[in-house]
């Protein structure tokens, strides 16, 4: 398929999912101006032959019998011949859980509806088994009791280093910058080729940000380095916030772009990336991503 035959095929689904569900509280389009252009595109009125940068990304929200879930979902330039970033989001599921219904509902996709429009197939598959993982959720829950202090499990702090093939995406990206933020973590993202993603703070917050960010839609994604640093467990609140401020590497977490070049704008300066890592003392993880000392 051509891109405008890929850019019809995701514009007649988003008017038929608007069909479908008519309202706000069903359907909501976060960012009409990628719509716009992707209908411009379509209609032939756009100034470029070229596909439009940005992406549609829209939440479908159903209300089921026992619980509330929202579908995330957003189209890659080359669905439906590859699958569509869909998020599942459920307050009802455990984190474990969450990470199993997206791995399953990507298998599903995968096998059934690869080559073909398939958000409609995704929602009736998350309402037909959402309730099996909520039940499987509450049944592996374990009974909760009180521990003292001296039998907590030692807290560890983490650093992990993401790399990706590229990282263009819009949604990706917002993704990215909002989920570190609600987990409390520092770092930065370099979007481009290659993509690079550095996040920092409490172990299980880090899992939580990469469990969420690796069940996305990759060419290609993998953790490089990791650095775990055991917490003083007998520390308290105060004193552990003091031990993980001490051990940041950065204050909050940025979108960092450094003089971006090429034809799309999606090269970064290497040197520039390197003489920011060195600043913030992390110069030797240049070699470990591109293989190469910088200077």
């Amino acid at each position: 398929m051509s891109y405008l035959e890929w850019a019809e095929s995701q514009l007649a689904e988003i008017e038929l999912l608007t069909s479908m569900f008519p309202t706000r509280e069903e359907l909501e389009i976060t960012d009409q101006l990628a719509l716009a252009e992707l209908r411009d595109y379509v209609e032939g009125s756009a100034s470029t032959d070229c596909p439009p940068p940005s992406r549609p990304h829209f939440l479908i929200k159903q209300k089921l019998e026992r619980t509330d879930v929202i579908l995330s979902c957003a189209y890659p330039s080359e669905y439906p011949s590859v699958l569509p970033e869909i998020t599942v989001r459920c307050a009802d599921l455990s984190r474990a859980q969450q990470t199993q219904l997206h791995t399953d509902l990507n298998a599903f996709l995968m096998e059934n509806c690869l080559g073909e429009v398939c958000v409609l197939s995704a929602v009736e598959w998350v309402k037909d088994n959402l309730q099996l993982f909520i039940n499987q959720s509450l049944s592996a829950a374990p009974t909760p009791k009180k521990e003292s202090s001296s039998s907590r499990p030692q807290e560890v702090f983490s650093r992990l280093w993401i790399y990706s093939h590229h990282i263009y995406n819009k949604t990706k990206r917002k993704n990215i910058l909002e989920w570190s933020k609600e987990l409390g973590l520092s770092g930065f993202s370099m979007p481009g080729k290659p993509g690079i993603v550095c996040v920092e703070g409490l172990h299980s917050a880090c899992e939580e940000f990469w469990s969420r960010v690796k069940v996305l839609t990759w060419k290609k994604i993998m953790i490089r380095h990791r650095e775990d640093f055991p917490l003083d467990a007998q520390c308290g609140d105060s004193r552990t916030v003091e031990s993980i401020d001490s051990l940041r590497k950065f204050t909050g977490f940025e979108e960092a772009m450094f003089d971006p070049h090429g034809n799309r704008g999606n090269h970064m300066d290497l040197g520039q990336l390197y003489q920011f890592l060195n600043e913030k003392g992390c110069c030797d993880i240049f070699q470990r991503y591109f293989g190469i000392e910088g200077r």
